[in-house]
């Protein structure tokens, strides 16, 4: 009488085997648009090398070393800080009292639409080009004809200051620009948080006596922490990494005092012709926005606990 037969033992697949195929076209884009040339400009910056045709020589660290005696690369990361000012600190606050504004009053008084119209109209200089954005400032900054200037001189001041000539006024001039261009994204952000705020919430404060800024303490800042730090995450990011608003308006001057450090990437590349430097400087610029970006994951990430914890 013969054995009955084995049951074949099936093997079971990976739980990611059948997300495989939507994986491997993000993979190979990251790899060909992130990926490659991030490995290449690491490569490049052990390098000296005026770029075009000529040959690489090696000098290993010796760029990175470069960087630390280097004035103008400190420069470049000190106003980075006056970037971060102005690109995340200064329109986050901003839009969020202008967000809770245009939903928790205006929005309830005047109707969705309104408040609706208003937001486009923050949100716009998010969507002018950097060409354009810059072409209207330096209209309006310029010494001579500029009409910020032209209104100085129609009230009294006979010599108003040269907006975006002065090391004094070229960095708070491109800050306000700045701030102008990036106040619309919170906005937009924290209002479409604030549409999934139990509106029972604001109900029950308003019937209990409290006023607009008690509601905004209480409920609003709370309800919407997680749009809070993606708001100041991807602003983080995008102070830290600005070149178009400083290339259109100033170049980095005067006297560097609107220096940051993409452009000075930029310079060694194409003015300076050292692009083994420029390569450095990108490279330690990356390497900075990684790091600040863990830290504000590792802070979210803890916020996160702390409020799950307290329920």
């Amino acid at each position: 009488m013969s054995a009955p037969p084995v049951a074949r033992t099936r093997r079971r697949r990976p739980a990611w085997l059948p997300y495989l195929p939507y994986l491997i076209p993000g993979a190979v884009g990251f790899v060909l648009i992130i990926g490659y040339p991030l490995v290449t400009n690491v490569y490049i910056s052990l390098f000296s090398w005026p770029g075009g045709l000529a040959p690489l020589e090696w000098v290993g660290f010796d760029n990175y070393v470069a960087l630390w005696g280097d004035s103008a690369f400190w420069t470049s990361f000190r106003n980075s800080v006056a970037m971060i000012l102005a690109m995340v600190v200064v329109p986050t606050l901003i839009g969020l009292l202008l967000a809770a504004v245009l939903f928790d009053y205006l929005g309830r008084r005047f109707g969705a639409r309104v408040a609706s119209v208003l937001r486009a109209t923050y949100y716009l200089p998010q969507i002018l080009p950097v060409a354009v954005a810059g072409v209207l400032w330096n209209w309006i900054l310029n010494s001579q004809t500029g009409a910020l200037n032209v209104i100085l001189r129609g009230l009294g001041v006979e010599n108003p200051p040269n907006w975006l000539g002065d090391p004094a006024t070229a960095m708070p001039s491109v800050m306000l620009v700045l701030i102008w261009v990036q106040i619309g994204y919170p906005v937009v952000i924290f209002m479409a948080a604030l549409q999934r705020v139990d509106p029972e919430l604001y109900e029950a404060a308003e019937l209990d006596g409290a006023g607009w800024w008690r509601r905004f303490r209480a409920i609003t800042v709370p309800q919407i922490r997680p749009e809070t730090f993606v708001v100041t995450l991807t602003s983080t990011v995008a102070a830290l990494k600005v070149f178009g608003p400083i290339y259109v308006l100033t170049r980095g001057g005067p006297e560097s005092s609107t220096l940051v450090p993409s452009y000075y990437s930029y310079l060694n590349f194409f003015d300076k012709s050292r692009v083994g430097y420029g390569s450095a400087v990108a490279t330690v610029l990356t390497v900075v926005i990684i790091a600040v970006a863990a830290v504000i994951l590792v802070l979210q990430a803890r916020a996160e606990r702390r409020e799950e914890a307290g329920r």
